[in-house]
């Protein structure tokens, strides 16, 4: 039993009240309470010949993924408990910037209408609605606007509400989607009859996949989660017949790859792709004949990457086999193994994606950090048709484009101080045509605020990006405030686009920053291969050394600078706050995958296996055991203040399990040697993204963004 209060310390009889320590955040705040401290427990494991002790192990429990554990629940409460207090005292300030943030978003908003077949489709946001609803009419425009789908309906009453994938039958008559209403991204999918409005009886639990219908508008491939959490098959479901005598198509045997399913873009093939992340094999399914014998493109080979699309016979492949960067190659259906080279990879340009159509193909880009798209014609596919954009720095790429002749295409494009826009591109006239720019009610003017990509140099000499935002006039002799947001995983960049939430913090005096650090593939292939396994460390050095080079150029000082990173990029705030918590003037770790080693050895959670490749198998490898053991935040706590910070986790997340912060914040509270604020907040009704809906979300923001200006004193 655990017991808490608010009012009063927790009592001392409580069997996992292991001591009573007193902590305040910064500001002037009545007295808290005695904070949560979890008993220590003893458990530990042997590897590679070394003992590990993990006192907060049973914070897990073992019946995961049901948590039922009363122990575990009362800590989990009781932290919650703890952050509600310690933030009541800045209620009004978490209203202040909710009401800001809201302020800045558009209630009643809709999406730019687009074609596909013989209607045309949309989503709209009704005033004060957390959730949307999906609209189409004919592509004629003789018709009126006719409800499909209504999230605000099917998420009334629920804690937790999530949309996945929304396929619509070829013919445009059926509609399946897919639901999750707990966070924990095991989908339910259900069929609408688009005709009649009517909902058909087939229901599918358990789903983690895209859903694709055959080309006779009468069954859907799926992919169920198995037992622990990863897709690894693809079954085919015939509307009006039993789940339970769905047909397996394609089991993977791999525990480490992952299943996708999707569709050429003439509609012609269906693409079962199957991968971890860094190999990936792909085979065909007519579309008209899902039960046919697949054809595989060409079989896995360890470290290499690959994806397909057809055109005409030709098979369009994007592969990193030859180069990191990326190439195009083509082969025929009838071999489609026998690749040859249409666009060969470049150090100075990295290819990020490849779209095929039925006159011409787009070539999407990233040179020196900045976005490009190239629209190649198939009979001079050497000569580029580069779309120019108004900004010298910029987010751009496709968006919505679902049919497989497009006269126009449609483009969404962004930068640190323009707000979402969507364009038309004319291949025509080779312009651009405006269709839509994020509407901001409470007022923004793009010329208040100033722009800059600046390099600093990491402590190998390597120069890292940093993509900054800040009010016109905010000094530049180390007194303003700073937040420094970081990812720098999975190949994946934070691009420098637009957010109208940071305006909180940048309309306050602050300087918002994004560290584009090794570990994402911000300037290529090979930046994020520097920043992953026997490279992490690189990760965080350059997050630290990023933010030494901003304090040298006097854009804030140390302690004067918040720094927030989530999942993955949590891991990186875990491994600074340990390496260089004297920098820190308040931290935000989200989600944080911080137990490396726990996690990494235990095959049965959700993802390890898969992530093997990206951060190392420390079960078979003693040197990737002790390369991640010597920068696991959990493993690497000591005794030393360390600053302010608040973590977040959810109860239902797969992907970073709640025990993961939880167990954190517990060794934390016994082991540092301060009192600095020290905040969990759990959703006990969400996983990985948090709560669901427009305004549950921002609240959160807004707390988070309460917990960052009142421990760096900027509360105006």
């Amino acid at each position: 039993m655990f017991l808490a209060a608010i009012a009063t310390p927790l009592v001392a009889s409580s069997p996992l009240l292991a001591k009573e320590k007193d902590a305040a955040l910064t500001s002037p705040t009545p007295a808290l309470p005695a904070a949560p401290v979890a008993e220590m427990r003893p458990h530990e494991v042997t590897l590679h010949g070394k003992k590990l002790s993990d006192p907060y192990h049973w914070l897990k429990d073992e019946s995961y993924p049901v948590i039922d554990d009363k122990d575990v629940l009362d800590y989990v409460k009781a932290e919650n408990a703890y952050f509600d207090a310690a933030m009541k005292p800045h209620a009004a300030l978490v209203e202040t910037i909710f009401r800001e943030m809201k302020g800045r978003i558009k209630e009643a908003d809709s999406s730019v209408p687009q074609k596909d077949g013989d209607w045309v489709y949309w989503v709209e946001y009704e005033e004060g609605a957390e959730y949307k609803k999906w609209y189409r009419k004919p592509a004629s425009g003789s018709g009126d606007a006719i409800l499909i789908l209504d999230e605000v309906a099917m998420a009334a009453g629920k804690e937790y509400f999530r949309l996945s994938d929304v396929s619509i039958s070829p013919d445009g008559k059926l509609m399946a989607y897919a639901v999750d209403d707990n966070g924990s991204e095991r989908f339910e999918v259900r069929f609408k009859n688009l005709m009649t409005g009517e909902a058909l009886p087939d229901v599918i639990p358990g789903t983690l996949s895209s859903l694709v219908w055959t080309a006779k508008n009468d069954a859907l491939l799926y992919g169920l989660a198995n037992e622990n959490w990863r897709t690894d098959n693809v079954r085919l479901h015939k509307l009006g017949t039993p789940v339970a005598e769905d047909k397996l198509l394609y089991k993977e045997p791999d525990i480490g790859f992952g299943v996708g399913i999707g569709k050429t873009a003439a509609d012609n093939y269906i693409v079962i792709a199957t991968g971890d992340n860094e190999t990936s094999e792909a085979y065909l399914l007519p579309a008209d004949n899902p039960e046919a014998k697949m054809q595989l493109v060409s079989a896995r080979k360890k470290g290499r990457e690959y994806s397909v699309d057809e055109h005409d016979g030709t098979l369009y492949v994007y592969t990193n086999d030859e180069h990191a960067n990326f190439r195009v190659a083509t082969a025929s259906v009838k071999k489609p193994d026998a690749w040859k080279t249409l666009i060969a990879g470049s150090d100075a340009s990295y290819i990020t994606g490849l779209s095929v159509f039925r006159d011409y193909f787009v070539i999407e880009t990233r040179e020196k950090g900045v976005d490009q798209v190239d629209i190649r014609k198939y009979d001079a596919p050497l000569t580029p048709g580069r779309i120019q954009f108004p900004e010298a720095t910029y987010v751009a790429g496709l968006g919505d484009n679902p049919e497989y002749h497009q006269d126009k295409l449609r483009l969404d494009y962004e930068s640190m101080v323009t707000p979402d826009t969507v364009f038309d591109y004319d291949l025509a006239s080779r312009k651009l045509e405006t269709l839509k720019v994020q509407e901001i009610p409470s007022g923004y003017n793009h010329d208040d605020y100033v722009t800059e990509l600046v390099n600093m140099p990491s402590r190998d000499g390597t120069p890292v990006p940093v993509s900054l935002v800040y009010k016109k006039g905010t000094p530049r002799d180390g007194s303003a405030p700073m937040h420094l947001y970081v990812y720098g995983s999975y190949g994946y960049r934070v691009p420098p686009g637009f957010s109208t939430t940071r305006l909180s913090l940048v309309d306050r005096g602050m300087i918002y920053a994004i560290a584009h650090v090794r570990g994402g593939d911000d300037l290529g292939r090979a930046w994020y291969l520097a920043g992953k396994t026997t490279e992490r460390k690189n990760t965080f050095n350059d997050f630290i050394d990023v933010a030494k080079g901003l304090i040298a150029a006097k854009y804030t000082s140390a302690g004067k600078i918040s720094i927030e990173g989530r999942s993955a990029g949590g891991q990186v705030m875990g491994a600074v706050y340990n390496q260089a918590p004297e920098l820190w003037g308040a931290v935000l770790a989200g989600v944080p995958f911080v137990d490396v080693i726990n996690t990494m050895v235990d095959e049965t959670l959700p993802l390890t296996p898969g992530e093997w490749p990206e951060w190392g198998n420390p079960v078979t490898d003693k040197a990737a055991f002790d390369y991640m053991l010597s920068y696991s935040p959990y493993d690497n706590v000591t005794a030393k203040a360390y600053p302010p910070m608040l973590v977040s986790a959810g109860l239902n997340d797969p992907r970073v399990t709640y025990w993961e912060p939880a167990k954190w914040v517990a060794k934390l509270r016994a082991t540092r040697t301060n009192d600095a604020a020290l905040l969990l907040r759990t959703n006990m009704g969400a996983g990985h993204a948090g709560k669901s809906g427009r305004w549950g979300a921002l609240r959160e923001d807004a707390e988070e963004f309460a917990f960052v200006l009142t421990q760096l004193g900027v509360e105006k």
